[in-house]
């Protein structure tokens, strides 16, 4: 194997790597606004949790994030939350430096 292939292959790994994190910080944000927005509707515990669940799934729906803030926002609306969209994305970018945080101290 060449130094080119050795340099490649690094290159190729690292990427793999940095993808598998980023999709573990995404889901586990995605779960932490998920239980934010179960405690504005009221809901605890295993309700809590299970909301939490489908926030996630709904990241699967379309690439970026408006799918998951559809959701949310949609969601509170149904329950008599009063939140805008800026509010839900300032908590998206605060839960997704506390997943990041989460992640790191977990390696």
């Amino acid at each position: 194997m060449t130094t080119f292939d050795k340099r490649e292959a690094a290159f190729e790994n690292k990427f793999a790597h940095d993808a598998e994190r980023d999709f573990k910080i995404t889901v586990r944000r995605n779960k932490l606004l998920g239980a934010w927005a179960a405690g504005l509707m009221g809901l605890g515990g295993e309700e809590a949790e299970a909301y939490a669940k489908t926030v996630v799934q709904a990241d699967f729906i379309e690439v970026g994030d408006d799918d998951v803030i559809g959701k949310v926002m949609t969601d509170l609306a149904v329950a008599g939350v009063p939140v805008t969209d800026a509010d839900i994305r300032r908590m998206l970018a605060d839960k997704t430096e506390e997943a990041r945080q989460q992640i790191a101290s977990a390696t």
